[in-house]
């Protein structure tokens, strides 16, 4: 029984870690489809945590909490539009601009709440814990093991699914979806069919950048709201959603899956001793690896998927063909 719970836990958590990725890759999917290039996932995801975090406190409302969070983010995407489409500025260091000011972002707004004389909210000193607890789905969270790994989770993991779903639908079954891809392929061509390309991008990086900062949200929600002045809460996370994008082929149902890959190798770091102590035969082995290199292995597996993808040259490859490059209406 012990050795059951353990494997339960384990792929509970294997999606608890998995769901800010699905939020932060589906978000630069939508934002890729339409043939820019952002790169400052990190930085949208952490304005999106800590302004959504902070506003959820004062008003005890998750809902509000991610209302927030979205539009804080969505906001970072406008600024990243305007630079991009509207300026022309280059899109890779418009990127890295915006992930260096966000997570600047982060800490200016956490250092000064902390030193304020109302302090750093505190999430227990709110009702958000009861909100983001686990909804056990009738039935379902009843089936053994599997119950508890996918049917009772907080309401946004499963917000998380449903929207790479619905993206998925989006893209592939709509007329504007469809657009979108266009212009993702061949601006030029979808300018002269009439689609307002400009329109079309400002309206999608902002949504993109929004689903990221619920993301951030759920990170900051997810390790109990505590602001440590010294680590980030998004960790990475923003760069491995970036990799992720490639992993699933810049399709948001295979980004379920890519996310929950990756969650697991994250898992790692928490159960490894779990699972060396409760199968000491075939597992005891992990004992013997640094704790370190369970942190790093979620990066080393990213720098494995940029090499191996980099090599991958096949015509069934998702990635829009314009992307990051700016569109002059004039070269058309």
């Amino acid at each position: 029984m012990a050795e059951l719970e353990v494997i339960t836990l384990f792929l509970f958590s294997v999606i608890v870690y998995s769901i800010p990725l699905l939020y932060g890759t589906a978000g630069e999917i939508m934002i890729e489809k339409s043939g820019s290039l952002n790169l400052g996932v990190e930085g949208t995801m952490a304005i999106g945590a800590v302004t959504g975090y902070v506003v959820a406190c004062r008003t005890n409302s998750l809902f509000v909490g991610v209302l927030v969070a979205f539009l804080a983010a969505a906001v970072v995407g406008a600024a990243f539009a305007f630079f991009t489409v509207t300026l022309q500025a280059n899109q890779n260091v418009t990127g890295l601009t915006i992930t260096t000011f966000g997570v600047a972002f982060y800490f200016f707004l956490g250092n000064g709440l902390s030193n304020s004389a109302g302090g750093w909210p505190m999430l227990g000193d709110t009702t958000l814990a009861a909100q983001f607890a686990g909804i056990e789905i009738p039935l379902l969270s009843k089936i053994p093991v599997i119950g508890k790994v996918l049917f009772s989770h907080n309401i946004l993991v499963y917000l998380a699914v449903v929207i790479a779903v619905l993206m998925w639908l989006y893209f592939a079954k709509t007329v504007p979806g469809l657009k979108l891809r266009s212009i993702g392929e061949n601006p030029g061509a979808a300018d002269s069919l009439g689609i307002n390309v400009t329109l079309y991008k400002y309206i999608h990086i902002m949504l993109g950048s929004g689903i990221m900062g619920i993301g951030g949200l759920y990170m900051g929600l997810n390790m109990g709201g505590t602001f440590e002045g010294s680590n980030c809460w998004i960790n990475g996370y923003g760069w491995i959603a970036i990799a992720l994008v490639i992993f699933a082929n810049w399709s948001p149902a295979r980004a379920i899956v890519g996310t929950v890959v990756f969650g697991l190798f994250n898992s790692l770091r928490v159960y490894n001793v779990a699972f060396a102590t409760t199968f000491p035969g075939a597992l005891g082995w992990l004992n013997k690896i640094p704790a370190h290199f369970f942190s790093a292995l979620p990066f080393i597996i990213t720098l494995i998927v940029l090499i191996l993808s980099s090599m991958r040259k096949n015509s069934s490859s998702g990635e829009p063909a314009a992307i990051g490059r700016n569109y002059y209406r004039e070269d058309r």
